[in-house]
């Protein structure tokens, strides 16, 4: 089937109905630059004595559109620049263009600098997806941090892997697998693991790595989301939602070249142009090819990215976005080192004791894996009256994967042979494969959302009502077998033999060693609202609520799982006080998460050895937070500092009945908490000078478990202090236009991915890894350098696993922009 006939389908309609369509109006459209030629952002442009106008984008762009035939003057002001009137007449049918060009006011400029570097680049100050409406950050009680493509621009950031070390409280924990259902990466944020499978609000999973070519911002939203975003999609530590570019009405465009270590090599292309002579149809392509080699002795990533989106606006109050994200890859699995045997047998304590060469993957070529992910999305916006608009989103997403996915695991020497004198060291590595056959996971959401602002009496509320639909449909199948168990670093011992066509062999001789299949559907049909009401100009209060139907159809998950049927109930409150309106924030908020968790194995105390299944109850997740939100000094700095305590009840857990029939079952009594504190600044402290900078505590523990794991922090909750920070610096226009650097990184502390009395402790060390950049940007183009971890620090990742990091690594880029 052509994924892309519906679209084109959708394409010829809304061309044809053009004509039907136009209204007795025309746009004004132009292009405000400095005298020296550079675009200048943020200039309103109005028509005096008519109340329309509009506010120039970031290459100094406006249009104003639905204005009559006849004689006009326009105004462009901003602060810092010298205010500039032009006349001009406007003929039926036609679209006439008007640029100025402003000088710069020197009484202004000292109490605001407008152009350049001397701004926060770095803040995004609002959202429309946090709280599925439009709302500034200080009025949301809600933590989210939002990285904007001007950061990853200047930090040469190509991947949704690298933008996230800029949000404070994240951890990447697993690399990209590729693997379909499962195989996007893994992080962790207040002690629970999160994926990026969200796009614009609604579903959109990428399950091989993700690239950031048609990223604008990532949004990476805190605490327990499942009121507005559900709990298919999100976790209790929060979500990640990827913001992507969108169509915009002027040519505009940028080509990239990129290449740097381990054969580097990336080609990507962001081009924009509208498509009628009335700039109504609009069509924005964005596509990438990406390779990179191994610091190691064998492994790659190859994908290619293509993201068209095409938007449609025939008048004010209506607009069709479609788009869609095809991502092609193929690859390597990263090393994983998985740890089956306690650590006290291992003979270490911490990855930088074990007898591993760093550099060695331990495998030869071939083992390779086919994913493909692709994202349909659709979305109709429509102003019904002057207070409520009605947005309707469809998206589909589709994951597959096909091929081997090698893994590793540490052997004790007793084990291999057989002689108890050689316990307590392990220098042998058992070498496996788990591969896909033909999987696919399938996820489809329609969501419905109806906004409102407007006043009851003396109050403002901002309403969201909306209505979910999605489904699940997952038909994977996962084998595999173990290869062999090789002497770790033994000079003339062949590591290569562990390869694509040995394993092929091996499964062409017989059966694997084992089959893990998942094949099941789930639907959900949610039902939610928020108010947002404003009892005075300076305080607010947030009240949600969201009823949740969840259906498994029931199917395989390794051995058959029963159908059942779940309701949920899920609020949200939240307080805000601005003691200085629009600069300070003082916020409170209670957020909840479900997990429905099936049917599971129960000992029943009624009757002598009895073991039946009991549906769970639902799983839930607590968060108490409050804290502190600035935006002062002109927009200088914004930062939030945040404390956080989340409760979870009814976790499943072995059954602590000491009769031996017991030992099989499980009971829902378990309990974990998670507490800590965030903060974050992005700052503009001096001229040229930017800064974005974030800091983090959290204290996981399972307070009521089995005694093995009983107090102890969970091996999923990753290091509980991590700090990120970025120093940006533009030197001044009078002495080289366009020239900057940047130094940063980041810092986590140790990480027990054992943790627990049978298996002991385990730790990937603290690591500090620092990078830099260099860049020379002008208007039409742009080149740049970056060294990532320039002190070379050997480092790990992991939860219950070991996953080696890239060494030091150089990258150099240029660009040209049309």
């Amino acid at each position: 089937m052509n994924v892309f006939r519906p679209i084109h389908i959708v394409v010829f309609l809304l061309a044809t109905s053009l004509p039907v369509l136009a209204q007795q109006t025309v746009s004004i459209r132009g292009n405000v630059t400095t005298s020296d030629g550079q675009p200048v952002e943020g200039v309103t442009i109005s028509i005096k004595g008519k109340g329309q106008g509009a506010i120039t984008n970031t290459k100094g762009d406006y249009v104003i559109n639905r204005v009559k035939a006849g004689d006009y003057t326009l105004q462009a002001t901003a602060v810092g620049l010298k205010t500039e009137e032009r006349t001009l007449t406007v003929a039926q049918g036609e679209n006439p263009t008007l640029n100025f060009v402003l000088s710069e006011n020197t009484a202004q400029l000292q109490e605001i600098i407008v152009t350049g570097g001397r701004t926060n680049r770095f803040a995004r100050p609002s959202s429309d997806y946090v709280s599925k409406m439009p709302l500034k950050n200080l009025e949301n009680p809600q933590v989210y941090n939002s990285i904007g493509k001007e950061l990853l621009t200047e930090q040469l950031v190509f991947s949704v892997d690298d933008a996230v070390r800029n949000a404070p409280g994240i951890q990447r924990m697993w690399e990209a697998t590729g693997r379909s259902g499962d195989g996007g990466s893994f992080y962790s944020s207040r002690g629970f693991i999160v994926q990026s499978a969200l796009r614009n609000g609604v579903a959109g999973y990428v399950s091989s790595g993700i690239d950031a070519v048609n990223l604008e911002k990532l949004e990476v939203i805190k605490g327990p989301s499942a009121t507005l975003f559900g709990s298919a999609l999100t976790s209790y530590g929060g979500l990640m939602n990827r913001v992507t570019k969108k169509p915009y009405e002027t040519f505009g465009g940028e080509i990239t070249y990129a290449g740097g270590s381990y054969s580097f090599n990336r080609v990507s292309l962001d081009v924009n142009t509208p498509i009628d002579p009335a700039r109504k149809l609009m069509l924005r392509v964005n596509t990438a090819f990406n390779y990179e080699g191994t610091f190691q002795t064998q492994g790659f990533t190859r994908n290619f990215a293509f993201a068209p989106s095409l938007l449609y606006k025939p008048n004010d109050r209506l607009s069709i976005l479609l788009d869609a994200e095809v991502v092609r890859g193929t690859s390597v699995g990263k090393q994983i080192i998985f740890f089956y045997f306690p650590a006290s047998q291992l003979g270490a304590s911490r990855a930088d004791q074990l007898n591993l060469d760093y550099r060695n993957s331990y495998m030869g070529s071939g083992l390779t894996l086919q994913s493909r992910s692709t994202n349909l999305f659709g979305q109709i916006n429509y102003k019904l009256s002057p207070t409520f608009t009605s947005s309707t989103n469809i998206t589909s997403s589709r994951s597959f994967s096909n091929g081997i996915g090698p893994y590793f695991y540490l052997v004790p020497d007793a084990v291999v042979t057989g002689n108890a004198a050689d316990a307590g060291k392990a220098n042998y590595l058992a070498r496996a494969d788990q591969s896909t056959d033909n999987s696919t996971n399938e996820i489809f959401e329609v969501q419905q959302n109806f906004n409102g602002d407007f006043r009851l009496g003396s109050l403002r509320n901002r309403v969201v009502i909306g209505l979910d639909f999605l489904r699940i449909n997952s038909n994977q199948k996962f084998f595999g077998s173990t290869f062999d168990i090789a002497p770790l670093n033994v000079r003339d011992f062949d590591y290569t033999r562990f390869n694509g066509s040995r394993m092929d062999s091996i499964y062409a001789s017989g059966p694997p060693e084992f089959t893990y299949p998942i094949v099941n559907k789930r639907n959900v049909y949610s039902g939610y609202v928020s108010d947002v009401l404003n009892l005075t100009d300076q305080f607010s209060v947030l009240a949600a609520l969201r009823v949740d139907h969840y259906q498994n159809k029931g199917g395989v998950e390794g051995s058959p799982i029963t159908a059942y049927e779940q309701t949920a109930l899920s609020p949200k409150f939240g307080v805000v006080f601005q003691p200085i309106k629009n600069k300070v924030s003082l916020f409170a908020n209670y957020q909840n998460s479900f997990s429905n968790r099936g049917v599971y194995n129960a000992y029943d105390v009624t009757a002598s050895d009895s073991i039946s299944q009991r549906q769970a109850k639902l799983e839930r997740a607590n968060q108490f937070e409050a804290g502190i939100k600035l935006d002062a000094f002109n927009g200088k700095l914004s930062s939030t500092i945040s404390y956080y305590n989340i409760r979870v009840n009814d976790l499943l857990r072995n059954d602590p009945n000491p009769l031996a029939a017991a030992r099989f079952a499980q009971t829902q009594d378990g309990a974990q908490t998670s507490k800590g504190f965030e903060f974050d600044v992005i700052a503009n402290p001096i001229n040229g000078l930017n800064v974005v900078a974030g800091f983090s505590y959290n204290d996981s523990k399972l307070v009521r478990a089995t005694p093995d794991v009983e107090g102890r922090r969970p091996t999923t909750a990753s290091s509980p202090y991590l700090a990120n920070l970025w120093l940006s610096y533009r030197l001044p226009d009078y002495l080289v236009k366009g020239l900057g650097f940047g130094v940063g990184g980041n810092y986590a502390s140790d990480n027990k991915i054992l943790n627990s009395i049978s298996q002991g402790e385990f730790i990937l060390p603290a690591y500090t890894v620092l990078n830099a950049s260099a860049f020379y940007d002008r208007k039409k183009f742009r080149i740049a350098a970056k060294i990532d971890n320039f002190t070379n620090q050997r480092y790990w990742i992991g939860y219950t696993t070991a996953n080696p990091q890239k060494l030091r690594s150089f990258v150099g880029s240029v660009s040209y922009k049309f």
